[in-house]
């Protein structure tokens, strides 16, 4: 049934007010419609809801699951879209929505509200008597978007110190296996407008926000044509710092091969003054099994010169593909304790279904996948499994090869161990899921 455009509509983004949602809203409101945001699983008033999930772990939650059911059988219409929509017969099986948007929302939503659920609208999935219907893709919008809809309380979100992460352009040129961000926008980069840009910066400030990071998958391909752009970054960087000041803006996320001195120079003068590489592994075996495209050679080479221009560099790592080695992981470990970096995070790997990762992972038995096989080694007595151990003794070594010294106490000790298990568990999780939707398996 058609949704009236006078009717009340709910973009609901759990947890955090991501900027997809706030984007959506922004769109929902151009259109006519009345809405709001939320980052609570409430639908209030509202006659449809949207809601906006960015984690396949969202799939597998109960009280989402819940939420959905009581919405539905309130006779009120549910649509999901967000990065999830990338698998929308997952979505389907496990949240049972009215539909799922598939892909980058813009077209399709406004349309969705005003016509409905129908096998002619470009871009949805829904069931139709037990049978997945997925209609024929949405054109990719152009960037050209109006303002988003910004909570009151932005100013008092933090992600990762920014109060939100604010979008420059849509693709990446990477071909990561692990990595949904080329696969749901493409390869191809497609850039805002940078006064544009700069007026959603304004929008922000006037809701409260202090401090705002550039997303897009990696910075440095902001204004990229075949090659880098430095004269756009810099722009782009110096507009930041201008409506912002330089130290509250963040430039995180950049390919160690999409730097030059032009752009490092940049961030260096207009931003928090970090860098945040996707190193992900030491071993050059397991960089090319990720897809990477780049080389240990280069990551040396990328710290140095970032460390040239006065710049923090952090290091994001990825432990427990399923086929790294030990010797791939002492890899790591030397990187790691070589560079000192200054920050570092780490991850289980968790493969996001339809990824290459995800078909990796459908190929490796449970016997030989770091996330299952017990660890033997001087964690034992801990019980973890050696993607587990990885992560928590990984987490601990780039703790003492930090600049500045950091002690492992007990309280990081175990928190450092409850995370370890945590992830382990959540990747198991989306390991089973994707085995039921792909194989109709069932593994223990």
């Amino acid at each position: 049934m058609p949704i009236d455009h006078r009717m009340k509509t709910v973009v609901i983004s759990p947890g955090i007010a991501t900027y997809g949602a706030m984007l959506i809203g922004g769109i929902v409101r151009e259109a006519g419609h009345e809405v709001r945001l939320s980052t609570a699983l409430a639908a209030g008033d509202a006659d449809v809801v949207l809601l906006s999930l960015f984690s396949t772990q969202h799939l597998m939650d109960p009280g989402i699951r819940g939420f959905v059911a009581g919405v539905r059988a309130s006779e009120r219409p549910v649509y999901i879209g967000g990065p999830v929509s990338a698998y929308p017969e997952y979505v389907l099986g496990e949240l049972a929505p009215d539909a799922v948007v598939v892909g980058e929302g813009e077209e399709t939503v406004p349309l969705l509200l005003a016509r409905g659920i129908s096998p002619d609208l470009p871009g949805i999935a829904f069931s139709d008597g037990g049978r997945t219907v997925i209609t024929p893709p949405a054109t990719p919008p152009p960037v050209h978007q109006p303002l988003p809809l910004i909570p009151d309380d932005i100013g008092q979100q933090s992600i990762r110190g920014a109060n939100a992460y604010i979008e420059t352009h849509r693709g990446c040129t990477g071909a990561c296996t692990f990595c949904q961000v080329p696969r749901f926008f493409g390869r191809e980069i497609r850039s805002r407008d940078l006064d544009e840009i700069r007026r959603e910066v304004r929008a922000f400030k006037e809701k409260g926000a202090v401090r705002l990071s550039v997303s897009g998958g990696t910075g440095s391909l902001f204004g990229y044509h075949g090659e880098l752009d430095n004269d756009a970054v810099i722009a782009l960087l110096q507009m930041l710092a201008e409506e912002l000041g330089p130290r509250n803006v963040s430039a995180p996320d950049i390919r160690v091969d999409a730097i030059t001195d032009e752009i490092l120079e940049a961030i260096r003068k207009y931003t928090i003054g970090w860098l945040f590489y996707g190193f992900e592994s030491g071993s050059d075996a397991v960089l090319r099994q990720m897809g990477k495209g780049v080389t240990v050679a280069q990551m040396h080479e990328a710290v140095e010169r970032s460390r040239q221009h006065g710049l923090k560099v952090a290091g994001c790592f990825i432990v427990g593909y399923p086929t790294e080695t030990a010797e791939d992981y002492e890899a790591t470990k030397t990187f790691v304790a070589e560079e000192m970096l200054d920050d570092v995070f780490v991850s289980v790997a968790e493969p996001i279904p339809k990824t290459p990762l995800a078909d990796l992972v459908l190929r490796t038995p449970h016997e030989k996948n770091p996330v299952y096989v017990p660890h033997t080694g001087e964690y034992r007595s801990l019980r973890l499994t050696e993607a587990e151990a990885r992560w928590f003794d990984l987490s601990q070594h780039a703790e003492m090869y930090k600049p500045l010294l950091h002690v492992v106490t007990d309280e990081v000790f175990t928190m450092y161990l409850a995370e370890a298990r945590k992830q382990g568990e959540d990747v198991r999780r989306v390991t089973a899921l994707i085995e039921r939707y792909e194989k109709g398996g069932d593994e223990e």
